[in-house]
């Protein structure tokens, strides 16, 4: 095979976003690309052949080997930032990342959120682009009440994103939706509506989808809310300190998925669904009123909980395997069978009040702290007096180290 990289270069409206890009294309001597891509930049690399990029990826693959073995020049277009959700991983991993020029174009994400006035560091993006569409519905349905951008293609168009997601019932909060299309290029269109208005609707397929949830403008990440901010019954809820510390041990990954066993009001999984959208959370609990309490606490949060109702630790078999775990409620028999199932690098959490089960889960997990809170509680005109809350043992692993 020949040494000279593989340009890859990302367009932005058709156009090669920078000097070394238009420099790769134009030295080209074999052009891989769609036929609107090719058409696009047509007169860029006038005499070289043309592979198109189309058919199943391990021909395209087969035909940049070929023409790339020969010491030809090779240039693969794709559009926007071909390193995102693009053809780069299927070239690195053929080729190796060393034998790659890359040269991309501002991602068709950034330039949407762009276009609607919005940041997008805190933006979940999942795409439809060859890809299933339930699978980015599902994404969509977890980080409702945040930004979510959906890359929509000819197989999955925006109107069919908006019928799975009326389906599922995420319009109910009545999230802005906006379908920026053709971007970059003069028929560029941006287009402001609701889920339902997209459903309803007929869009140009090529497009980006931004959805911004009612709790995408809050004003800062807060976590340990107060126990009146969910619904429960006598008390029984894991008290607003104790779940911050909880929710710190279980150090939430971005995406996965993550067990609350013996969930209660389900306070804990509905602030991990706060806090890590991408996560799939679900909620464990043999009570049918408790179990109920969970689903209305998750609608009131607009966050995405899949209740499970049973009893641990038999239904936990019914689960995927968990990245996180927590134990609210069960014996250590239902910690045994978390951490029998548990991903590798994965973090259980439980929260025990007798110290029996508190010292196995330590054995078990290696991390345990005991919090003792006092809250402050007004004493007419005197001040304040301090009123303790139960000792609660924290326990947390397995440990690393």
């Amino acid at each position: 095979m020949g040494d000279r990289p593989i340009d890859v270069v990302g367009l932005l409206g058709g156009v090669p976003y920078g000097a070394a890009a238009r420099v790769a294309l134009a030295a080209a001597e074999v052009v891989v690309a769609s036929s609107r891509q090719r058409d696009q930049v047509e007169g860029l690399a006038p005499d070289a052949e043309n592979v198109p990029l189309a058919g199943p990826l391990d021909g395209v693959l087969a035909a940049v080997a070929d023409r790339a073995g020969q010491g030809r020049r090779v240039c693969v277009l794709a559009s926007g930032d071909p390193g995102f959700f693009g053809i780069v991983r299927a070239l690195g991993q053929r080729f190796g990342a060393d034998r790659l020029a890359v040269h991309p174009a501002p991602s068709s994400v950034a330039v949407a959120f762009a276009r609607v006035g919005l940041s997008w560091d805190d933006a979940t993006v999942v795409s439809a682009h060859g890809r299933p569409l339930d699978a980015a519905v599902d994404v969509a349905v977890r980080a409702r009440a945040g930004k979510v951008a959906v890359l929509t293609s000819p197989d999955n168009p925006p109107e069919a994103l908006g019928k799975a997601l009326v389906a599922r019932g995420y319009d109910a909060d009545g999230p802005d939706v906006a379908v920026v299309s053709r971007i970059g290029e003069a028929a560029e269109r941006v287009e402001r509506l609701d889920v339902a208005g997209l459903a309803a609707g007929s869009f140009d397929p090529l497009a980006v989808v931004v959805l911004v949830g009612r709790g995408a403008s809050a004003p800062g990440l807060a976590w340990g809310l107060p126990e009146d901010r969910f619904a429960h019954r006598d008390g029984m809820i894991t008290k607003a300190e104790v779940r911050a510390v909880a929710l710190g041990k279980l150090s939430l990954p971005p995406a996965g998925v993550l067990w609350d066993v013996g969930a209660g009001s389900g306070s804990v999984a509905v602030e991990c669904a706060r806090l890590a959208p991408g996560l799939d959370v679900v909620a464990v609990e043999r009570d049918p009123d408790q179990a109920g309490r969970v689903a209305r606490n998750a609608t009131a949060h607009g966050v995405a909980v899949r209740v499970v109702e049973g009893e641990a630790p038999a239904v936990l078999a019914t689960l995927p395997d968990p990245d996180r775990v927590f134990v609210g409620g069960g014996g250590i028999d239902v910690l045994d069978a978390a951490l029998a199932r548990l991903r590798p690098g994965g973090v259980v959490v439980a929260n025990y009040a007798v110290v029996d089960r508190a010292v196995a889960a330590h054995r078990r997990l290696g991390g345990l702290v005991q919090l003792d809170v006092s809250r402050g509680v007004p004493v007419g005109e005197l001040g304040l007096r301090l009123v303790a809350e139960n000792p609660v043992f924290v326990c947390w692993g397995p440990d690393a180290g």
